[in-house]
């Protein structure tokens, strides 16, 4: 039997499907039926794992949250979802019951050892409260379900331009076939092969890692290990990957250059000779970054590019990387990938343009109550990206600039519309404009300028303490200065590009 393994806790496969359709019966009992949401808000757990395959076996949605949001955050999230449950972990139960719409029911994890070490929790804040529905017991109530299983269908949430958060939804393929070829070319991308040891430090609250993570359940077998980190550690990762003789991971960019960052005796002492295949997407990828860790761990980095609308559509590998350094690779099979210009023309090899793309091998979608902003998207059935790059003569994706304002800071999304609109909130804010500039750890950060109204006096203290009251932190602009007047286009749109150019003249990148 394959073995799920976090900290000093071990379970075996057959205990894990166990556990996870006594879930599903459970499930069924509090109302949850097919097209349903389950929301988790949770750090990365094997309960976490147990959750969502259950309420994804009944065919419900399993919706995880990003659980460094505020309540008002997460509460827009579990309305637009109509969420009828909610597993969270124990720590977090304070911002739950400040989320959580009413009629919703809560079961509650208490908070491992493992995640209160990592975070450094009070041992209190992990227990289940007093009254509440406790995973581990509420599971022990039921039976393991015997009813249908049923294709699971996805909500992934993403923010919008707005701010608003957009809820990407998709049913299942109706041809089982086409699910299994789905799952199959999945595999390949992220190399899951039979018996793969894999470790997962990465967010399971993000769509890549835990797409990641379903593709390696399916393929543990008799052999296969899946490790489940708390949090990202540089040292610990390659103590486990040595440990458990890993052959799998998925990580992004600021992982890479965190590794890197150890002292060189520290990175030596470990014997990484396990490892088969990494792969990275999600932030763009520094071309020393990169090459740096190629010459460390091998040719086993490898990477593709996609958005969550599209799934992967592009790969490639590390002597792909080698011989065209900053490619994102070539277009993967069963995948349409096309730059355009304004007009919606295809452009010669060369030229910059949009990139729109689309994958046979994921079902359609749309933006759950939000079918207009799905059209915005359309490009002649090709699915607009938001980046700008150019295919070289030879058929290799580059990457050079984003159209939208998006900013990738760390492998997670941000919208400046959301800081700017809490910002013009503040009393003497006349406009102000949010964007993204270098970072050497975590590709981009944020960066605020500000002019204010005539007369008016506003400090960088007062503007952060209101920004954190609305906010998590990761939104928060490192960067805040003043500006006596922000330059504007003729229409008085802010022109942003004057603004934030300074700030990438020396690194030779724009993303």
């Amino acid at each position: 039997m394959g073995t799920l393994i976090m900290g000093r806790r071990r379970m075996d496969t057959a205990l894990f499907e166990e556990r996870v359709a006594r879930a599903m019966t459970g499930l069924v009992q509090l109302g949850i039926k097919e097209n349903d949401a389950v929301a988790l808000v949770m750090r990365n757990d094997i309960a976490f794992l147990e959750a969502s395959i259950a309420a994804g076996r009944l065919g419900a949605y399993a919706v995880p949250l990003n659980w460094h949001g505020k309540a008002d955050e997460l509460r827009s999230i579990l309305l637009d979802c109509s969420a009828r449950v909610i597993v969270a972990h124990a720590d977090l139960a304070a911002l739950v019951s400040a989320s959580a719409p009413e009629q919703t029911r809560t079961i509650y994890v208490e908070t491992p050892e493992e995640i209160a070490l990592a975070y450094r929790l009070d041992s209190s804040a992990c227990r289940v409260p007093q009254g509440a529905l406790n995973w581990d017991s509420w599971l022990a109530d039921y039976s393991p379900y015997a009813g249908q299983i049923r294709p699971s269908p996805s909500i992934t949430y993403t923010s919008g331009t707005t701010g608003q958060p957009k809820g990407i939804q998709r049913l299942p393929f109706t041809n089982p076939e086409h699910d299994r070829l789905a799952a199959a070319a999945r595999a390949r991308t992220f190399g899951i092969r039979p018996g793969v040891r894999s470790l997962i430090s990465g967010p399971l609250y993000h769509s890549m890692q835990s797409a990641n993570m379903r593709s390696v359940l399916a393929a543990l077998g008799a052999e296969g290990v899946l490790v489940i980190e708390a949090r990202f550690d540089a040292e610990r990762l390659l103590r486990l990957v040595e440990e458990h003789r890993i052959t799998q991971l998925m990580l992004v960019p600021v992982m890479f250059v965190r590794l890197l960052r150890l002292p060189e005796e520290v990175r030596g002492k470990y014997d990484l000779s396990s490892v088969q295949w990494v792969i990275h997407s999600a932030a763009p990828c520094p071309l020393e970054v990169k090459k740096r860790m190629i010459e460390w761990w091998g040719p086993v980095i490898n990477e593709f590019y996609g958005a969550t609308e599209t799934g992967a559509v592009t790969f490639a590998s590390s002597a792909d990387y080698l011989s065209k350094p900053g490619t994102v690779g070539r277009v993967a099979d069963d995948c349409i990938v096309k730059v355009i210009d304004d007009q919606g023309a295809e452009v010669p090899p060369g030229t910059p343009g949009e990139i729109v793309s689309f994958s046979s091998l994921y079902p359609p979608f749309t933006f759950r109550n939000l079918p207009e902003e799905r059209a915005k998207l359309d490009r002649g059935g090709l699915i607009a990206s938001g980046d700008i790059g150019y295919f070289d003569a030879d058929g290799y994706l580059f990457l050079c600039d984003r159209k939208k304002d998006m900013v990738i800071s760390g492998g997670v999304n941000i919208f400046p519309a959301e800081i700017e609109a809490l910002l013009l909130g503040l009393p003497g804010v006349k406009d102000c404009a949010v964007f993204g500039i270098p970072d050497e750890e975590y590709g981009e950060a944020l960066a605020a300028h500000i002019e204010l109204m005539p007369g008016a006096t506003l400090l960088e203290p007062a503007v952060r303490e209101h920004l954190r009251a609305h906010l998590a932190g990761y939104k928060i602009p490192r960067v805040i200065r003043f500006d006596a007047e922000l330059p504007r286009e003729d229409n008085g749109k802010i022109y942003k590009r004057r603004i934030s150019d300074p700030y990438w003249q020396t690194v030779g990148r724009r993303i």
